[in-house]
């Protein structure tokens, strides 16, 4: 296109064929033609000759909108309770050591190995002897679903988790501080709470019912642009594609984006069938393919986090693995549905109900095992303590046993609960302090001796009372009001509960051991 239009400018007129001047020619007299046309009918106007008119077809009835042709009834009825979750991470200090350059053993050689200069003794990030850095303030965006009109609201736990600030803003242009009840990293489930009542709460459908074709609408504040409404259908059931410890996601078409989680996906009834979570994209942008948390799943956890800060699963003590066309000719089976068991745990529930290794799980407390994920699914929502019947294939034959569910035991890379004094909660004392185990790293990296037995603050909020106290990155706290501190454990039951917000530590460092009084009555 380019050299074609280098050729006309290069050329030019004079060394055109004829026929092209004819055609140029014939045009710029159309053009005069229809000036002087112009010209001629709006003379005729003025002296008085009737208008010309062009009939078309005009419907000014305002349009029905049922569910056939609009969707603007739904979204007036759920589009109050979708809301925006505003989210602040104050700034901190934190290991360098999370920096692997800091970790190049030239740069070792360079600054020692504490870093002088930067967070080592007298460096500008503090520290008592380990290297720190700042963080700088931190700022995010999600969206929330009001649940309750006192004021609950479900979101995604990676939106609120490490917040040191939420706010919720609401379509009637109301903000409100919110604190966190409780969040479950293992279904990126999370609710908070705002001081309201009389709130806009959504109605929850049975997410058991939806079938793949089902009409549905995402609603969130992508991009935080504002609330916005997309359209779509259910794409597929049951999916597990993050790599969540608990996945039964519902696949939509319609467009999630960042902003959206947390948010509303909804039926055309308006009823909460979803929380819209994540998408699968190769770009970084929607590309039809999204995800949402069913809403019965949702129920079951929100209601666990609300009662207790936490949630509760059941166990039952085996590794599973899904049936195969080769296992299901090995073991005789008439179909590649059911759980095989791999593995049983020495004294577990599995073990002290007579399961064996090579049984084939078919039903689980009634309801038909599909896959390994499926038995897993069905096992966590059962209450621990609670016995329950277990078909099993065994040897060609079926038999039923009875087991009781024991409770999932708690993985020790999991964060604290909300519920006992972890980040989230305003209850309980040295607001601020991030404290670890003394890990043999940990040891290396500080210069801890081995007869220290502590937790390891690893984070003092600048603000916070334990700062203005002297509590720095790097102190080993020995003792907690006169009572001994093992590890993280240990300091985070001794706060939780605290009978005052004046509290007594004794804490180590390079300097030695010594005692710290963090005041955090606020003078009261």
């Amino acid at each position: 296109m380019t050299t074609m239009t280098q050729m006309t400018q290069d050329t030019g007129p004079r060394h055109q064929p004829a026929g092209r001047r004819r055609r140029r020619a014939a045009f710029i007299g159309g053009g005069l033609l229809a000036a002087g046309a112009l010209a001629f009918s709006v003379a005729a106007l003025a002296a008085g000759e009737p208008k010309p008119s062009v009939a078309i077809n005009v419907d000014e009835k305002p349009l029905a909108r049922t569910a056939a042709d609009s969707y603007a009834p739904v979204i007036k009825q759920v589009a109050p309770s979708v809301v925006k979750v505003l989210v602040t991470e104050r700034a901190k200090n934190v290991p360098v050591q999370d920096n692997p350059f800091f970790n190049d053993p030239r740069f070792r050689e360079f600054f020692g190995p504490f870093g002088f200069g930067f967070g080592g003794p007298g460096g500008p990030f503090g520290g008592g002897g380990g290297r720190m850095q700042r963080q700088p303030e931190q700022t995010g965006l999600g969206s929330g679903v009001v649940v309750s009109a006192d004021g609950y609201i479900v979101t995604n736990s990676h939106v609120v988790t490490g917040a040191d600030v939420i706010k919720v803003s609401f379509n009637d242009g109301r903000e409100l501080g919110a604190k966190l009840v409780g969040a479950d990293p293992k279904s990126d489930l999370a609710v908070i709470k705002v001081d309201a009542t009389g709130l806009p709460a959504i109605t929850f459908a049975d997410s058991d019912q939806l079938e793949v074709g089902d009409r549905v609408l995402a609603i969130g504040n992508p991009f935080g642009i504002g609330q916005t409404v997309t359209s779509g259908m259910v794409s597929g059931l049951g999916r597990a594609t993050l790599g969540l410890d608990y996945e039964d996601f519902i696949q939509t078409d319609a467009a999630i984006n960042p902003g959206n989680s947390g948010g509303a996906l909804v039926d055309v009834l308006g009823r909460l069938v979803g929380v819209n979570t994540a998408i699968l994209s190769r770009s970084g942008g929607f590309q039809g393919i999204g995800f949402a948390i069913p809403a019965n799943m949702t129920r079951s956890i929100m209601e666990q986090l609300v009662a207790h800060g936490k949630v509760t699963r059941g166990y039952i003590g085996v590794v599973v693995q899904n049936i195969t066309p080769a296992f299901a000719e090995q073991f005789d089976l008439d179909k590649t549905e059911g759980a095989l068991v791999a593995e049983i745990v020495d004294g577990g529930p599995a073990d002290k109900a007579g399961l064996k290794t090579g049984d084939v799980i078919t039903e689980f407390n009634k309801k038909p095992v599909k896959d390994a994920r499926a038995l897993k699914l069905t096992v966590a929502n059962v209450a621990p303590g609670q016995t329950v019947p277990v078909t099993v294939a065994r040897d060609g034959k079926t038999e039923t046993l009875e087991l009781k569910v024991g409770e999932l035991p708690r993985d020790p890379g999991d964060p604290a609960d909300p519920a006992d004094g972890g980040p989230g909660r305003d209850e309980g004392t040295l607001q601020g302090v991030g404290v670890s185990d003394l890990s043999a790293r940990a040891r290396r990296e500080f210069d801890i001796p081995a007869r220290i037995r502590g937790a390891l603050v690893t984070e003092v909020a600048p603000d916070s009372a334990a700062a203005a106290a002297g509590l720095q990155p790097g102190d080993v706290i020995l003792e907690i009001n006169r009572q001994p501190v093992r590890g993280a454990e240990d300091a985070v039951r001794l706060t939780s509960n605290p009978k005052s917000r004046k509290t007594l530590l004794l804490i180590w460092n390079q300097k030695g051991t010594r005692f710290v009084a963090v005041d955090e009555t606020g003078g009261k």
